[in-house]
């Protein structure tokens, strides 16, 4: 039988300065033609709310455990249109008391200048995009700070109040060298962080990196980078959790957390997606919000783009490749109560990969083996 999960809540804030020739999320620069014309945060702060009070019955009854604001670069937006978007989802659904609440940021001056607003707006947490240290390879990506800023940004974030910031940061960068992606984690930990995203850049469908894709490290350089990082990680104190995150002791990020769990989301602004469980109707739907800004600003009270419920036969799949991101897996009994299915249903399949030595026996957790955290595609194909 299903359980209802934890609750999060994500809002997509869905503009920056410029976009970045290797993202492929719902993203658009702020100000493409140079007119000067501002940002509709008015207008998208009343439709944030419109849409919150629109998918408050789906919270049935729960309070958040955790928020993440994303974009986009949110931290475009005023502390007073992101505090007032948290306020009214406390009014409507109500916070736990150790919620978790995270606001995408760059490192650019303006940004930083605003961090100490963001925190008496109620945000507790920052994740700031560094994505690397070194000036060119930040040209190559197209980033609009410089070193400079990126070393500042978490000075200023602890000035701010912060006591818990994220950093994130791409390795396998066009040209890098070994030494290069080391030196830029290694300066990652000189800031002291509290929590690292560590990932290695992929050449995604629809962005300007796919239309013109650059000369990438050749496999055996990507390999040692990744083995090498993970020692220095390590050293510093920061454990692997999942498959790009790495914390500091009671650090991990909950909000993202409890979506390899499994847990709960709403997906507010556009093209923001959500999963919820419907307990009293045996299913889980996924929800995605219509997802061009104007689109979205457009319409004055349902900003539902699609709405559907998960077939039995997807769900094993649409756990698994949640929850075996997780290096510590996840509580055995999650599987039936977050799937609502029987554990028969998967048993011979895990049995057989646990004979291959890709996945832990079934006992009180389900995960992967170090060696299937390396080969989780081959695993996901039997599901």
């Amino acid at each position: 039988m299903l359980k209802l999960p934890p609750l999060s809540l994500y809002i997509h804030i869905p503009w920056c300065v410029r976009k970045c020739p290797y993202c492929d999320f719902n993203s658009h620069a702020a100000d493409p033609d140079n007119s000067g014309q501002p940002l509709p945060e008015q207008a998208y702060t009343a439709s944030l709310m419109r849409d919150l009070n629109n998918d408050e019955k789906l919270a049935q009854g729960r309070r958040l455990s955790s928020i993440f604001l994303g974009g986009g670069t949110p931290s475009l937006f005023s502390a007073r249109a992101i505090g007032a978007i948290l306020d009214e989802a406390c009014r409507l659904m109500g916070f736990a008391d150790d919620i978790e609440i995270t606001l995408e940021a760059n490192p650019g001056t303006f940004e930083q200048s605003k961090f100490r607003d963001y925190r008496s707006a109620g945000i507790n947490r920052l994740s700031i995009g560094v994505q690397s240290f070194n000036n060119p390879h930040l040209q190559i990506l197209g980033r609009i700070h410089d070193r400079a800023h990126a070393v500042t940004a978490a000075t200023a974030a602890r000035n701010a109040g912060f006591d818990n910031f994220n950093l994130d940061l791409m390795h396998g960068l066009p040209g890098q060298s070994v030494e290069q992606a080391l030196a830029d984690l290694q300066q990652a930990l000189d800031l002291q962080p509290t929590h690292i995203s560590w990932y290695q850049l992929t050449i995604e469908p629809n962005t300007a990196f796919y239309r013109a894709p650059p000369a990438l490290p050749a496999e055996e350089v990507l390999d040692d980078i990744q083995r090498r990082g993970h020692e220095l990680l390590a050293r510093a104190g920061y454990a692997q959790y999942e498959i790009s995150a790495y914390a500091l002791a009671g650090k991990r990020s909950r909000h993202n957390t409890n979506y390899w769990q499994f847990g709960d989301y709403l997906g507010i602004g556009a093209g923001a997606h959500g999963k919820i469980t419907l307990p009293e109707e045996q299913r889980i739907i996924r929800t995605r919000k219509t997802r061009a800004p104007q689109d979205y600003l457009a319409r004055s009270a349902d900003f539902m783009a699609e709405s559907r419920t998960l077939d039995k036969a997807e769900l094993p799949l649409e756990f698994l490749m949640n929850a075996l991101r997780l290096n510590d897996g996840v509580p055995a009994h999650y599987f039936q109560e977050r799937t609502g299915l029987a554990w028969n249903k998967i048993a011979n399949r895990w049995l057989n990969l646990s004979n291959e030595g890709l996945v832990e026996p079934a006992g009180n957790s389900l995960k992967a083996t170090p060696t299937g955290l390396r080969y989780l595609d081959s695993i996901l194909a039997t599901f």
